[in-house]
């Protein structure tokens, strides 16, 4: 994943509403219409959140008959938690030379 592309992902995260909107997508596709009933804003705030997932490649569109669902996209999940996970063993090698220290000052 490019450093662009991580800057994306983590900037639509940032957001509370898209975390919420990944969380359902993540149970199955929905809709904007399904979308916007979970929400107190607009089909078209919901249109522009979803457009902010999308162009991050958390969520892809597809036409089902008249209907233009969403769906998850997991890889740029996985790739931005792997990026994460690296920083999670640099804190867990600090905190074990942490306890290394406190016990040899006991």
């Amino acid at each position: 994943m490019s450093d662009e592309q991580l800057d994306l992902v983590f900037g639509a995260l940032a957001d509370r509403t898209r975390r919420a909107i990944l969380a359902r997508l993540a149970r199955e596709d929905a809709n904007v219409g399904d979308l916007t009933a979970l929400f107190t804003m607009s089909q078209p705030a919901i249109s522009k959140h979803l457009k902010v997932l999308e162009q991050a490649g958390l969520i892809s569109r597809n036409r089902q008959g008249t209907m233009r669902l969403s769906h998850l996209e997991a890889g740029p999940l996985k790739q931005a938690t792997g990026w994460l996970a690296d920083y999670r063993e640099y804190w867990t090698e600090s905190y074990a030379r942490l306890d290394e220290l406190l016990d040899s000052l006991d």
